[in-house]
């Protein structure tokens, strides 16, 4: 899905989501805008039609992390699957989502080392496209529907549950406020994919998308303002980087009461590659912001092998989180 060359062309293939839309209840056209040369092949996904979806299982308790607690670090380690409904090429969490869970489960506990493990799920809910949809912003939503079959699961299996967003031409902080009727739960979080956030003359796949320090501050103080007034346990805040010009004036983001912030490191390639994008990005990590570390399945063995847990965590700093995707 990404590279670490630096180059300026994006090596991923936009998605045509069937049941993305850019306006509730319309189906968003597919992508028509080819990947870049040296894009790995894809299938357009197909999203499962949703019938009823059973009621969610209860919040976790009041005030409360769904295993325990108010506070993230240093108790938990966080370990993150990715997925987007009916792709399975964009990570696990594409069908069969209990099995999923408990695969999950799993693997979380190897990444325990002395911290009781936490696994995430973390659901594309905003997802950039090559076409411009309805209302030119490059970019679907997945249905309320099935943010709410995630949630259910994650509930179940006492998993955070993340809402990731590619905001294409559209601006981040009104996507983001958009989710806010799940950001106001105990167990839901934000991430954010910055390299799919391009400029209104840009498109997603053709440029790597940019943000700035200050817009994640704002989005962090837009997070902490709905933990203090709903009385919430921290909130997982993550913003994904594969390069150092993706993110500029990074030091304008602060930390804010209540919001856990973490850069999550999503270079590919070699794994001496991923090591110096890995040492590159944490470097000079802002006050407050902590590390999180990113596998794909597919891209990291094409280029020799999926890093095992205890490489991973022989990284310094310590990845706080790691996703897989």
């Amino acid at each position: 899905m990404r590279t670490v060359s630096g180059v300026v062309a994006v090596a991923g293939l936009l998605l045509g989501v069937g049941a993305c839309s850019d306006v509730p209840g319309e189906a968003a056209p597919p992508a028509t805008t080819p990947p870049p040369a040296s894009s790995p092949k894809r299938s357009t996904p197909t999203m499962p039609s949703t019938s009823s979806t059973p009621p969610s299982p209860p919040a976790p308790a009041e005030g409360e992390l769904p295993r325990g607690g108010r506070t993230i670090f240093p108790k938990y380690q966080l370990v993150a699957y990715v997925g987007l409904p009916g792709s399975p090429a964009l990570g696990p969490l594409d069908k069969d989502l209990d099995v999923k869970a408990a695969q999950l489960e799993k693997l979380s506990r190897a990444y325990a080392a002395g911290r009781t493990p936490q696994p995430v799920m973390e659901l594309i809910t905003v997802v950039a496209k090559a076409s411009p949809g309805q209302d030119g912003m490059y970019r679907g939503r997945i249905p309320d529907e099935k943010i709410e079959e995630y949630l259910a699961v994650a509930r179940k299996h006492k998993m955070l549950l993340l809402l990731d967003v590619q905001p294409g031409r559209a601006k981040i902080l009104p996507e983001v406020r958009r989710l806010e009727r799940w950001l106001k739960e105990p167990d839901v979080g934000l991430a954010f994919d910055p390299e799919w956030a391009v400029g209104p003359s840009q498109v997603p796949g053709r440029v790597f998308g940019r943000t700035t320090g200050a817009e994640l501050d704002s989005i962090a103080a837009y997070l902490s303002g709905l933990v203090q007034t709903h009385k919430l346990p921290e909130k997982v805040f993550v913003f994904h980087q594969l390069s150092a010009r993706i993110v500029t004036g990074e030091l304008a983001l602060k930390k804010h009461p209540g919001v856990v912030t973490i850069k999550s490191v999503d270079g590919i390639g070699a794994r001496a590659d991923k090591l110096a994008t890995w040492g590159k990005l944490t470097q000079r990590l802002p006050a407050g912001v902590h590390a999180g570390f990113k596998l794909f399945y597919t891209e990291d063995r094409r280029h020799g092998a999926l890093m095992t847990p205890a490489q991973v965590l022989a990284l310094r700093p310590r990845p706080e989180l790691v996703v897989y995707e």
